[in-house]
């Protein structure tokens, strides 16, 4: 039903009713359409509350702790009905805004009389409006506690004053140094207000943050030449990985699953006629550690190879004293041998002939692995599942990434990630979901932290362009995390592209999108498939042992690390990178060459980015730089440094570029203001 003020468009508003997101710090704009009839003034303002205690869920509404503070929407031009206000969040939780729309009487009495004045009406003419303006101040002045009351008094005494002109009765109250305090906190009649919206606020991390996904057990391991496990990497190995990924400016460092992996079907290595690993296993062979549970243990146990749980919590906090967070995979599915076949054989689907359903998607078979049934017994699953998720947050996991969780009902995961949320707001999911655009959507809408994203089939100039405007569309609620390789995912591009693909692909990633990811062995150009046509790494480390030299690679020049660093000390330099919103992307006169910036308003800092798409060939290029999208005029000339080289240009809208993949596949560049 129509309110008695017109007030609609809210923003940010995600469909399904689902919060916004932001993080702790970030300026958040407020936007509502405010309209009436007739030519009355109108005006708006946002109610904005905090979290009852930093969290919802106490049994309190969210958004009830405190008094909420009053920020008053600005008209965005004279003839908009656009308002807009900026807050910012200081602590994470549920925080709430609610818009009132309202008349203005003191609005419109402004407009009113300086039109009439300026036409010259009289005194007598103007009677009924300067007494209107006497009364309305009165109101004002009658407040408790007015600072301002004789300064009001004065300018009410001289509307009233009849021997004075009209100028000098009206100036009194509109002079610049009294009328803001009429209207800072001002007369508001009929008032409208707008449904509660609640915005999901997160630390700093949920949004930017650079990913390092490694397997401790090929840490520190070692195979003969056949490929033969002698020895199993353990989590104090790994200290080295935490010493790479620190040296490299990663903030999280992601583990696949780090439980027993079942015997019971247990995968050997992939080969070209089983890329999805051999069903005819060595006794030797390590098996995939998506396959989770044995005798061992399961979800809440960590694999005897890689040493206890108390090796685990030094390894936490091992990385936490080098200003690492470990991210763990939480992978819902069953080894056959998982504890939970035994205990709670309703948790799984049972075929007609009785056997439990393995993990099937055609034509690939995944034997080793038992999907878990959600609708059976959803009060003992869902239980089990926050059981399990609570026991390594108290072991020092704030970051899981989820393994398919397209494959779950969509109505547990809300529930759970809630849960969650309720206790431990600092928790951060990231959504392993490679599915359809529907379902990642809904996900990110729901409660998931970051997403997965098709970046890494998103090779051309247009499709890339095409992604990353879909995604800052869409970053009121989902947030991407571009991973350049996944032990699942190894891109055609990669597999054929030679090392200046690798960097192309990791400097987009790296300034595309806040949150990047980097699998090992990205680094040291691995880029062999299992078979033609494939994007299965050939000796997948999903099933064997891959232990690496990264140090020998380093220091022959046959790694990306150098480039990775640089990267991540630039992402870091520059608030423009760390951010969704910013991103536009600018004309050049080449397909080869894709050239955009990113823009913090808050701060001012400018990055503009070129970068050569093509892995073999120089390429040439000019400029159409949209120059206020770098909060430019369209004829300023500026001084722009590359953070890759050192080198100073100056640049203005039309701008010649040369990258050659062989030695420079792309231009950084800090704009420069004097």
């Amino acid at each position: 039903m129509a309110g008695r003020i017109g007030l609609n468009e809210l923003s940010p508003q995600i469909a399904g009713g689902y919060p916004a997101k932001a993080v702790v710090g970030q300026a958040i704009t407020i936007g509502a359409t405010v309209f009436r009839e007739g030519h009355d003034a109108v005006a708006a303002n946002v109610v904005w509350r905090p979290p009852a205690d930093g969290t919802p869920g106490d049994g309190a509404p969210a958004g009830t702790g405190e008094q909420a503070p009053l920020v008053m929407l600005q008209r965005e031009a004279s003839w908009s009905t656009r308002y807009t206000a900026t807050v910012v969040p200081d602590r994470m939780g549920m925080w709430t805004y609610q818009v009132e729309a309202w008349s203005d009487p003191l609005g419109t009495w402004h407009h009113a009389v300086e039109v009439k004045a300026a036409a010259g009406q009289s005194a007598e003419e103007m009677a009924n409006d300067l007494e209107t303006g006497a009364l309305l101040l009165e109101q004002i002045v009658a407040r408790p506690h007015q600072r301002y009351a004789g300064a009001i008094t004065a300018a009410i005494d001289a509307l009233r004053d009849t021997s004075r002109s009209v100028a000098e009765r009206i100036g009194p109250a509109l002079s610049p140094e009294l009328w803001p305090v009429l209207t800072a906190d001002p007369i508001r009649e009929l008032i409208t207000t707008s449904p509660v919206m609640e915005i999901w606020v997160d630390r700093k991390l949920a949004e930017f943050g650079s990913w390092y996904e490694f397997f401790p057990r090929s840490s520190g391991a070692e195979v003969d030449e056949s490929g033969r496990p002698v020895r199993h990497g353990t989590f104090a190995d790994s200290v080295l990985q935490l010493d790479r990924a620190q040296s490299m400016g990663f903030d999280i460092v992601y583990l696949p699953p780090i439980h027993p992996i079942g015997e019971v079907n247990r995968k050997g290595p992939n080969t070209p006629a089983e890329p999805g690993g051999t069903i005819h296993p060595q006794p030797w062979d390590v098996g995939s550690p998506w396959a989770i549970g044995s005798a061992a243990g399961g979800h809440d146990a960590v694999h005897p190879d890689l040493g206890t749980i108390d090796d685990f919590d030094t390894f936490v906090a091992a990385a936490r004293d080098r200003g690492l967070e470990v991210a763990l995979d939480l992978a819902l599915q069953c080894a056959p041998d998982h504890p939970w076949v035994q205990s709670n054989p309703e948790w799984f689907t049972t075929r007609p002939d009785g056997s439990i359903a393995y993990a099937e998607n055609p034509p690939k078979k995944y034997q080793d692995i038992y999907p878990l049934n959600f609708d059976n017994d959803p009060d003992g699953l869902y239980a089990e599942v926050l059981r399990v998720v609570n026991f390594w947050i108290d072991h020092g996991i704030t970051v899981f990434r989820v393994d398919n969780p397209h494959t779950k009902p969509i109505n547990f995961w809300e529930w759970l990630i809630g849960q969650v949320h309720r206790t431990h707001p600092e928790v951060i999911f990231l959504a392993e979901a490679f599915t359809k655009p529907a379902m990642m959507h809904e996900l990110a809408r729901l409660g998931y932290t970051q997403s997965y994203t098709y970046f890494t089939w998103r090779t051309e100039k247009q499709e890339l362009t095409d992604y990353a405007v879909e995604l800052v569309e869409a970053s009121d609620y989902m947030r991407p995390n571009f991973f350049v390789n996944t032990p699942d995912i190894l891109h055609a591009s990669l597999q054929f592209g030679g090392p200046a693909m690798f960097a192309i692909r990791a400097v987009l990633a790296a300034t595309l999108s806040p949150t990047w990811g980097v699998y090992s062995g990205y680094e040291l150009f691995e880029h062999e498939a299992v078979k033609p046509g494939s994007e299965e790494y050939a000796n997948s480390e999903k099933y064997a042992l891959r232990p690496r030299d990264y140090g020998r690679a380093l220091a022959t020049g046959g790694s990306l690390e150098p480039l990775i660093t640089r990267l991540n000390e630039l992402r870091r330099a520059h608030p423009a990178l760390q951010q969704m919103k910013g991103l536009w992307f600018h004309g050049i006169s080449n397909d080869k060459l894709l050239c955009y910036s990113r823009r913090d308003e808050v701060s001012g800092d400018t990055v503009i980015v070129v970068v050569c798409l093509d892995s073999r060939e120089q390429q040439w290029g000019q400029t159409d730089l949209d120059m206020p999208r770098l909060g430019l005029d369209w004829d300023d000339v500026v001084e722009v440094v590359d953070e890759l080289s050192g080198e100073t240009y100056h640049w203005g809208t039309r701008n010649t570029v040369g990258l050659n993949p062989n030695w420079r596949t792309a231009h950084v560049l800090r704009v420069v203001r004097r």
